[in-house]
C-alpha cells in the first residue's frame, strides 16, 4: 500500500447532508486534531467485520486527542434513509460523529472508491496513511499512535468480533460477493432469459453449480435488486463458506416472513443470527441479514430463502 501525503481541506465535510449525534464538524472543530475518517455503508460485510477495531480505537485514544469521523456513503438507494443509518449506529454501538453523505460529496472530496476505507489525517490536515478493506489492524493502530505521539500496548490485539462482526473463515471461503440486480449481476442460472425491469415467472434449475444463483416464482429484476411480485418466491444460491448473508429490504412495506433451507432442510444449529433453528425469520428494516453460520465442517451447500409475502427486495449475497 502506498502512503499519500496530500492535504485534505477540513471543509471536505461541508458536503455532508446531515450529521448524526453532533453539530456539523468542519475546520474550527477539527483544526489541530488527529482525525481518523472511516467511510462505510450499513450493509457492507467488510465494514461490519472491521467496525469492532474502529470502535475500539475511538474509545482507546479519544482522551489522547483522536477524533474518529464516520462517513456513511450509501451503496444501495435504500441506504439513504437516515432512520436506517441511525439504527445501524445504535446496533454497532458507534459513539463517534457520523456524517451522512447521501450526495457523495465527502466521498468525492477524498477521491474515495471503497467501503470500508480509512484515512489517517494529522493535525496539519495531511493524509499520512490510508487503508481499504479489512485487515492490517495492528499497523493501522500504530499509525494512530504516531499521529498522537503516544506509544503503548495495542488494543487491536484484544478485539474479537461477534455475530456478523466476526472475522471471516478465510481458509474455507470460496464464494464471492454476488449481486442480484442486472447492473452487476453474474452467474444467474434460472432457465430462460432475464426480463429487465419487467415482471416474469422464474424456475429453479435442476442443479446449481458453485456460486450460481437462481429465482423461483414471480419477480422483477431491476438494476440493483430483484423484487418479489407474488408471495412464495424463492432465491437460491450454491456457496462454499462458513457464513451466508443476504442484503434485504422490504421497501417500507409491512414485515415479511421468510424461511431458509440449507440443502433442503432447516439449518438447525447452523442458523444465522437472523433466523431460528427452523430457518424462520422476518424481514423488517433494510440491512444485511445473516442466514447461515455453519457449525460443522464447511462444505459446498445450497441455500434457499422463500418469502411469505410480496415486496421483498433482494440485493446481494455476501459470505464469510
Amino acid at each position: 500500500m502506498s502512503v499519500t501525503f496530500e492535504r485534505v481541506e477540513l471543509s471536505a465535510f461541508d458536503g455532508a447532508s446531515e450529521w448524526l449525534g453532533v453539530a456539523p464538524l468542519g475546520r474550527p472543530e477539527l483544526r489541530g486534531r488527529a482525525v481518523l475518517v472511516d467511510f462505510w455503508t450499513l450493509t457492507c460485510i467488510n465494514w461490519l467485520r472491521a467496525q469492532p477495531y474502529v470502535r475500539a480505537w475511538s474509545q482507546a485514544y479519544r482522551d489522547d486527542g483522536l477524533v474518529v469521523v464516520g462517513v456513511h456513503t450509501p451503496e444501495f438507494s435504500f441506504e439513504r434513509d437516515s432512520d436506517l443509518i441511525r439504527q445501524a449506529v445504535a446496533a454497532r454501538e458507534i459513539d463517534y460523529p457520523v456524517a451522512v453523505d447521501n450526495d457523495y460529496a465527502v466521498w468525492q472530496a477524498f477521491d474515495n472508491h471503497y467501503w470500508p476505507a480509512l484515512y489517517f489525517v494529522d493535525a496539519e490536515g495531511v493524509v499520512r496513511d490510508q487503508h481499504f478493506g479489512e485487515g492490517r489492524y495492528e499497523r493501522s493502530e500504530q499509525v494512530i499512535q504516531r499521529l498522537l505521539g503516544v506509544e503503548r500496548e495495542l488494543v487491536s490485539t484484544f478485539v474479537e468480533g461477534r455475530g456478523v462482526e466476526a472475522e471471516a473463515d478465510w481458509q474455507h471461503l470460496r464464494s464471492p460477493e454476488t449481486y442480484l440486480g442486472y447492473a452487476r449481476g453474474e452467474n444467474f442460472a434460472s432457465p430462460g432469459r432475464i426480463a429487465y425491469d419487467e415482471h416474469r415467472a422464474y424456475e429453479l434449475p435442476e442443479d446449481l453449480r458453485l456460486n450460481q444463483w437462481a429465482l423461483a416464482g414471480d419477480w422483477t429484476v431491476g438494476r440493483e435488486n430483484v423484487l418479489l411480485d407474488r408471495a412464495g418466491g424463492t432465491v437460491a444460491c450454491r456457496f462454499h463458506a462458513r457464513d451466508a448473508h443476504l442484503v434485504l429490504s422490504s421497501g417500507g412495506s409491512a414485515p415479511i416472513p421468510f424461511r431458509v433451507l440449507v440443502d433442503g432442510h432447516a439449518p438447525g444449529p447452523s442458523h444465522g443470527v437472523d433466523v431460528d433453528e427452523n430457518g424462520d425469520g422476518v424481514l423488517r428494516e433494510g440491512r444485511l441479514y445473516q442466514l447461515v453460520r455453519e457449525q460443522a465442517a464447511v462444505r459446498e451447500r445450497t441455500l434457499e430463502i422463500t418469502f411469505g409475502e410480496p415486496g421483498a427486495e433482494v440485493y446481494a449475497f455476501t459470505f464469510g
